[in-house]
């Protein structure tokens, strides 16, 4: 089995050949073997492929020249498998006829290189055979009832498109560098010109010659669908900027979708997408349940967070009949259950009064109970937008991540960011600095209101603003004013993410750090504004997902 990365690689020759083709999609936990042997800031689906080529047993892998990162990687791969077909195929950055005709060249020696290497003979008649059958499995439909999805940007793994799928949308067009769209290209005389010409005839990567007419081209796409994925990789050097310069003329809703290649980002990943299609069809079926012997018809929304899980209970008025907000433990689901329990309790009602249940949060997935789920980005709109629906802009920090989300004048999303890549500026951080400073997290922004000093805390990284508050401590630093530059460096984390969604006015902050008066005030000063904090915070969420579970019923 021969291993490849790039829609620029003449696969096709190779199967003709009878040789098993896998593109390489990497499905790592870790990059230990990478971080050996390669530096620290080479792409992360660079670092990818090494690891699977290290775990996998390929044939060997052809590599493109697409940047310094793959050409970094070509030469460790030598390196580390000798004994192996590893091979860098130089790709030519013009697509005219002098760009065709160099790159048949190059092609040509590879298919001796691998003649040598195998003992398998490549020829003309059998490629053209094998051509011939491929011709009418290029192209795939777009349905008209589903939500409709562009992809852009860098390589899209396999496992964005199944959650596209699980979500009844639709991959209208897949223009990133494993796209659709090749061109089989058949001549009666020169077959492997024309089979060239067809590889160099597709949607230009960022490095061809063509990749000026990238916009124009997405321009053209763009018009027949719902909304665009970007797609790009950590670390890389040639899609990471493209982004900015679309969205200044995209007309279309617009995700940006930053992946490295882990299987730990999957489930930030999915938050993002379904998080992206609510957005898109906030309009949802309904569905008739049962209401109890009053009348009265009763809904659950349950957050299921990281640090707390929250439930509330709503009434067919929109009226909240009790709330509760339990801990979250070891496993979520039992988490849910202990405030499902509750909150029943506190309304007084029993399991066989509830018309739906609707469930968001990280953990909604494990909530077996739940008749649906929601992501939290789409349930915190909703939720300050019943709070209070002159708000435009949430920041919400949580346990373990913060979101910055603007809305519109319903309360619909109309843009997000998250900052899921670190505990920096989370209720984590701000719990490791309690301990670190001896005193409890309640006492720690209350304390922070005290402070006559001002001290800046440089590193917002967990490990190392701990040994820097180790450090000031050792120089008999207060610990007010310690506590006070934490909360301000938890400010400057948040100012960026709300400049990138848009500072729109009025401002809302929600989740368990909005009860921390030291982070309140810090934030309120960087962006110049008051920021409006429900009575309890940390059922925004839940309150969405109740509110969502009204509209199903």
């Amino acid at each position: 089995m021969l291993g490849y990365i790039c829609k620029y690689a003449p696969v096709e020759i190779f199967e003709s050949m009878g040789v098993e083709m896998s593109r390489i999609e990497p499905d790592v936990t870790n990059f230990n073997q990478a971080e050996i042997r390669m530096h620290p800031n080479i792409c992360s689906f660079a670092k990818g492929v090494l690891e699977e080529m290290m775990s996998k047993d390929y044939e060997g892998v052809i590599l493109t020249t697409c940047c310094d990162s793959i050409r970094r990687l070509y030469d460790v791969l030598r390196e580390e498998f000798p004994e192996k077909f590893i091979y860098m195929l130089d790709t030519p950055r013009i697509t005219k006829d002098a760009g065709v005709t160099l790159y048949e060249q190059r092609i040509r020696a590879m298919i001796r290189e691998y003649e040598a290497f195998s003992g398998k003979t490549f020829r003309e008649d059998t490629f053209r055979s094998y051509l011939e059958g491929l011709r009418e499995e290029q192209q795939y439909a777009v349905k008209d009832h589903t939500v409709n999805i562009g992809i852009i940007g860098a390589r899209a793994n396999d496992s964005i498109k199944e959650i596209l799928k699980e979500n009844h949308a639709n991959v209208a067009f897949d223009l990133t560098c494993t796209g659709l769209g090749r061109k089989i290209l058949v001549e009666e005389k020169e077959l492997l010109t024309g089979y060239t010409r067809g590889l160099l005839s597709q949607f230009p990567c960022m490095r061809m010659e063509r990749a000026a007419n990238r916009d124009e081209l997405i321009r053209r796409s763009a018009g027949s669908v719902d909304g665009i994925i970007y797609h790009t990789v950590q670390f890389c050097d040639n899609y990471a900027y493209e982004y900015a310069w679309i969205r200044e003329w995209m007309d279309r809703p617009l995700l940006l979708l930053e992946t490295d290649y882990t299987r730990q980002s999957s489930g930030q990943i999915r938050t993002r997408i379904e998080a992206f299609l609510e957005s898109l069809n906030p309009e949802r079926g309904q569905t008739e349940k049962q209401r109890k012997g009053d009348g009265t018809m009763y809904v659950i929304g349950i957050d299921s967070g990281s640090t707390s899980t929250n439930a509330v209970v709503m009434d067919q008025d929109k009226k909240i009949k009790a709330f509760s907000v339990v801990r979250t433990g070891a496993k979520s689901g039992v988490s849910a259950d202990r405030a499902l329990h509750e909150v029943l309790e506190k309304a007084g009602l029993a399991r066989e009064d509830i018309s739906l249940i609707v469930s968001t949060g990280y953990g909604r997935v494990s909530i077996e109970f739940a008749d649906e789920n929601v992501t939290e980005i789409s349930c915190h709109g909703k939720g300050a937008h019943y709070f209070n629906p002159s708000i435009r802009t949430i920041l919400d920090i949580g346990g373990q991540d913060s979101k910055a989300i603007r809305l519109n004048e319903n309360g619909e999303v109309k843009d997000f960011v998250m900052n899921d890549k670190c505990a920096a500026g989370t209720g984590r951080f701000l719990e490791m600095i309690a301990r670190t400073l001896e005193v409890s997290l309640d006492e720690l922004g209350k304390i922070a209101l005290t402070s006559t000093e001002k001290i800046e805390i440089t590193s917002m990284c967990s490990v190392f603003a701990e040994s820097e508050v180790i450090s000031l401590i050792a120089n008999n630093k207060e610990k007010a004013d310690i506590a006070d530059g934490v909360c301000h460096a938890i400010a400057n984390k948040a100012f960026g993410l709300l400049r990138r969604v848009g500072m729109e006015p009025d401002f809302m902050m929600t989740g368990g750090v909005a009860k921390n008066p030291g982070v309140v005030r810090a934030v309120e000063e960087k962006i110049g504004a008051k920021l409006y904090i429900c009575e309890e915070p940390e059922i925004v969420g839940a309150t969405g997902a109740a509110l969502y579970a009204l509209e199903r019923v």
